[in-house]
């Protein structure tokens, strides 16, 4: 499991972060229609995916970014936490080698 760094950015532990048994997430229609259908993924495995990032980043109010290793690629999701109707929307995502 790898280690949070610790600036006012990142999220320090994924716990502090969000009980995601808590949360539906929600992916936007292009996030289905292109990504998901791409990478074969389905709610579970997005939500899996989510829990097993290395790395976390606050990079708004309520956005994020969450950073997956997946084989030999990274694969960055970004989402917005709303935390009074506990759902996480997917956004978009960005994929690198």
């Amino acid at each position: 499991m790898a280690m949070f760094k610790y600036d006012k950015n990142n999220v320090k532990n994924r716990k502090q972060f969000i009980n995601l048994e808590q949360y539906t997430i929600r992916p936007s229609k292009h996030f289905v229609l292109t990504w998901m259908k791409k990478w074969n993924y389905d709610i579970d495995s997005l939500k899996k995916a989510i829990e097993r990032s290395y790395k976390i980043t606050k990079v708004g109010k309520n956005k994020y970014e969450a950073y997956v290793q997946t084989k030999r690629k990274s694969r960055k999701i970004i989402f917005i936490q709303y935390k009074i109707e506990k759902e996480l929307f997917i956004i978009t995502r960005a994929e690198g080698t």
